[in-house]
């Protein structure tokens, strides 16, 4: 018996690996600049540093996440060209929020039986995500396992590398009370709260378009995890200061903005100054989460905060017009967010 055969009485099929790789190499070879020395089929991924030596300390940041229960979603819809793309928006958001530039990626995709398209649509949305946010697409992994993962099910993860000169990195240190709190709107859930939504949602028509969100609920659930490059870069340009940026991932804006601010600083965040999202509101007239609730576990249509000082409002409001929202401000305080 050849180990090919042996391995597919064992479950898993060599060649669809294979055939998975073939299809998504184009995308991968798309996010690859001069400075990627050796990619695709290598053992390791190779990043030339040679850009940082214009930096004067340069720090390197990195995130790992993944795109929770979001597969589910996509798996009920047997859509999965989004779901890659809100990983590596997740992941670069995660290090934006200290200043730093992506450099690279790496993804990974694990099943219990793999089909190469569907693997490969996967990765081909990772690899468009790479593109517009200007990172690598360096490596990753593609893994059949099974008896690991349930028959039909995907897990999807990935890490980001990215680079910040040590005199630009954010880390909320030079927040005061007083500062104002601008809010820059979500696309939906982003990838938090999908366990939560499902089970609210689960009777209802997901493929249907539903009146109070012009789109259907599957639509909604999958639009893709907004990511926050250009609006934090045009803030920057426009000469706008920023002492904090909090990326609202799991556990609401009450859990993430305070992971940004020094001690004995609180802030109140105030409802009616952003546009409500109707799925949140589809989700919590479907169940019986309390408001209390709906705020730590989902972003409540704010997927970035950021803390400015308040002569800096009408400078950041220029810079991108109805995209911003001055959703609250910084009080003294023990590091509690109140939301009024």
């Amino acid at each position: 018996m050849s180990q090919h055969d042996a391995y597919a009485q064992a479950g898993v099929n060599i060649a669809a690996g294979r055939q998975a790789t073939e299809l998504m190499k184009e995308a991968v070879r798309a996010t690859y600049g001069p400075e990627v020395l050796a990619g695709l089929g290598a053992f390791g991924g190779l990043y030339d540093a040679g850009s940082f030596k214009a930096m004067a300390s340069p720090v390197l940041v990195a995130s790992t996440d993944g795109v929770g229960t979001k597969t589910k979603v996509a798996a009920r819809l047997g859509q999965w060209n989004t779901v890659g793309q809100d990983l590596v928006n997740h992941c670069v958001n995660d290090i934006l929020v200290q200043g730093a530039r992506p450099l690279f990626f790496l993804d990974y995709v694990a099943s219990s039986h793999l089909n190469p398209d569907q693997i490969a649509t996967i990765v081909q949305g990772v690899a468009i995500a790479c593109q517009e946010t200007g990172c690598a697409l360096l490596g990753g992994e593609t893994a059949e396992m099974p008896g690991v993962y349930v028959s039909g099910e995907i897990d999807l993860v990935g890490t980001v590398v990215g680079v910040v000169d040590r005199e630009n990195l954010l880390d909320g240190s030079t927040i005061e009370a007083g500062d104002v709190i601008l809010g820059l709107p979500s696309t939906g859930l982003h990838t938090n709260g999908y366990s939560l939504a499902r089970k609210a949602l689960d009777s209802l028509n997901w493929n249907e378009p539903h009146p109070a969100l012009g789109c259907s609920i599957g639509e909604a659930l999958l639009a893709v995890h907004r990511s926050y490059v250009q609006p934090v870069r045009g803030l920057l340009a426009a000469g706008v200061n920023l002492r904090g940026l909090a990326h609202i991932t799991g556990g609401g804006i009450v859990d993430n903005l305070p992971r940004i601010l020094p001690a004995g600083l609180g802030a109140v965040i105030r409802r009616d100054t952003w546009p409500n999202l109707p799925i949140f509101e589809l989700i919590q007239s479907q169940s019986d989460i309390s408001t209390t609730d709906m705020f730590h576990a989902f972003n409540m249509g704010l997927g970035m905060l950021a803390v400015i000082s308040s002569d800096q409002v009408s400078l950041a409001q220029s810079a991108l017009a109805d995209e911003v929202y001055v959703v609250g401000e910084i009080v003294s305080g023990d590091t509690e967010v109140v939301v009024v």
